[in-house]
């Protein structure tokens, strides 16, 4: 199985500094998701060039970009969302990442005003584009997609290999009351990239806790993507940037890793 750890995590190092600690735990890639004050990535300045040289980076610690997850909203009628989303593509092209993270909703939780049918249409939109550049859509599991049926309904409405989901463990079970196997049994063929972050309710409250310190079936989740042969990457999003409250990336990542690897090779005993 493959680790990776998302960006959002160490909000404050450098490009050498996510690298060098990726390769030194012991991970296989790392998910894009903002570098130092830029959330635009394709604007930060370590991407000018196109990225070349960050693929380079990448390849000669032996690491793949394994998903550029961006700020694009499919159910927002926002007047640069194709300057956006093409600006993603051609990075991920560029990077040799497979996959963008999309956006269907803005919250984690179920919201009531997302136009579904908006959704599916932006996504068909630039399927055509992702064709072209070998680069997968990936919409999340979160809002009102944390209803893992309808989102599996979208995907499947684009009819494109390059139409896929990012599986958020945490949402479909927190917020659309789903266990993995049901989770599963919706979108287990269309997941691309894999997010995981583990929680607790308090005081009636979702709050975010180091790998195994909450209570997330996360083994039960770990058996279905091992048994239906997924070889993508499972990757740690510690919502650091945003939560600035939470554990520090240092003591966060080893110890993601380490616990990791253990529950995935144990989970099929």
């Amino acid at each position: 199985m493959k680790f990776s750890f998302s960006t959002l995590g160490c909000p404050r190092w450098t490009l050498s500094e996510i690298l060098s600690a990726a390769k030194d735990l012991g991970y296989a890639g790392v998910e894009l998701r903002g570098l130092g004050d830029d959330i635009f990535l394709p604007d930060a300045q370590a991407f000018k060039a196109g990225g070349s040289g960050v693929r380079e980076e990448f390849a000669s610690r032996g690491l793949e970009v394994s998903c550029i997850s961006t700020e694009c909203l499919l159910h927002k009628n926002q007047p640069d969302l194709e300057e956006k989303v093409m600006a993603y593509i051609r990075l991920a092209s560029s990077l040799g990442c497979s996959g963008i993270r999309l956006l269907g909703d803005t919250d984690p939780w179920k919201g009531n005003d997302v136009d579904v049918d908006l959704v599916a249409k932006n996504l068909a939109r630039f399927v055509p584009a992702a064709e072209e550049y070998g680069v997968d859509l990936l919409i999340e599991t979160n809002g009102v997609f944390s209803d893992t049926r309808l989102l599996g309904q979208v995907i499947r409405s684009a009819n494109s290999k390059n139409a896929g989901v990012v599986w958020d463990i945490n949402h479909p079970y927190r917020y659309g009351h789903e266990y993995p196997e049901r989770t599963w049994g919706y979108i287990g063929d269309l997941v691309r990239h894999v997010q995981v972050k583990d929680s607790a309710i308090e005081n009636g409250e979702v709050v975010y806790r180091m790998f195994g310190k909450g209570n997330l079936p996360i083994a039960d989740a770990f058996k279905l993507l091992k048994k239906g042969g997924y070889e993508g990457h499972i990757s740690l999003e510690w919502t650091k940037r945003w939560h600035q409250e939470l554990e520090e990336p240092g003591v966060v990542f080893s110890h993601f890793i380490f616990n990791a690897k253990r529950i995935w090779e144990n989970c099929d005993k």
